[in-house]
């Protein structure tokens, strides 16, 4: 009898054990996995903020002073082309819709009623329009002097501050090259003064230089592109003023007649 209760004994104790075994290897298994999510959460953390914790590090690492000026060619650069894209999208007018009240205006109430569709109509074609229409007493050429005149009055309010944008595209990368410029010389330096061609002499020089290069050609980019939005925009006004006015000459005529 006491021989099967210490064979019993022995059996839980042991079947006790493989649990706790069992047990344990689960938590273990557990919290590896747990941390390993944890670690995977974290180095994602890590890859969402590197980006811009990097673009401050070099741009810090570029020296503020050819970064500082970069930048505010940036900063100057986008203040004017959103002032320019919302004064021309402001400036967008439907030409056919205005056309055809202006026609309208002209059958039924003569050219003073044509000129309040004008004054009430924002936009360079119904300026250029009510320009057209206020010289219709003088006879047709003067009234087509006054649209041609203050065409280009209209067309040099829609370039206004472009040509800015341009000058900050080609400063941009020009003061990028000087700190490149700049930075292999003071590497030179560097190297003549320890009278030994080491890399770690040169490394932080070089790497200013190319930094700031980098970053003039981003602004440079970034700028080019709101230029070519801007000019494209001025170049479809620009051609919706000139249809419109051929057709104010041609409503005027059969307005005459």
């Amino acid at each position: 009898m006491k021989r099967l209760f210490s064979i019993l004994a022995i059996t839980l104790m042991v079947a006790f054990g493989t649990v706790n075994a069992t047990t344990t290897s689960a938590a273990a298994v557990a919290t590896t996995v747990v941390s390993s999510i944890q670690d995977d959460a974290a180095a994602t953390a890590t890859e969402d903020l590197g980006f811009h914790q990097e673009l401050k590090k070099r741009f810090i690492e570029g020296g503020a002073g050819f970064m500082g000026i970069v930048l505010l060619c940036l900063i100057l650069g986008l203040a004017i082309a959103i002032e320019r894209i919302i004064f021309l999208n402001l400036s967008s007018t439907n030409t056919k819709k205005l056309t055809q009240k202006v026609e309208d205006a002209l059958q039924s109430g003569g050219v003073e009623a044509a000129k309040e569709v004008c004054r009430n109509t924002k936009g360079p074609v119904a300026s250029i329009f009510y320009q057209g229409l206020d010289r219709t007493d003088e006879g047709l050429e003067a009234a087509e002097k006054a649209v041609v005149a203050y065409g280009g009055v209209q067309m040099g309010q829609l370039e206004k501050n472009v040509s800015w944008i341009s000058l900050f595209i080609a400063l941009a990368p020009m003061l990028g090259f000087m700190g490149t410029v700049i930075g292999m010389i003071q590497a030179f330096d560097k190297i003549e003064a320890a009278g030994d061609m080491q890399p770690s002499l040169v490394a932080g020089g070089i790497k200013v230089a190319l930094l700031t290069t980098v970053f003039g050609l981003i602004v440079a980019i970034i700028l080019q592109i709101f230029y070519n939005y801007i000019i494209a925009k001025i170049d479809s006004i620009v051609n919706d003023m000139e249809d419109a006015s051929i057709t104010l000459m041609d409503l005027l005529i059969r307005h005459k007649k």
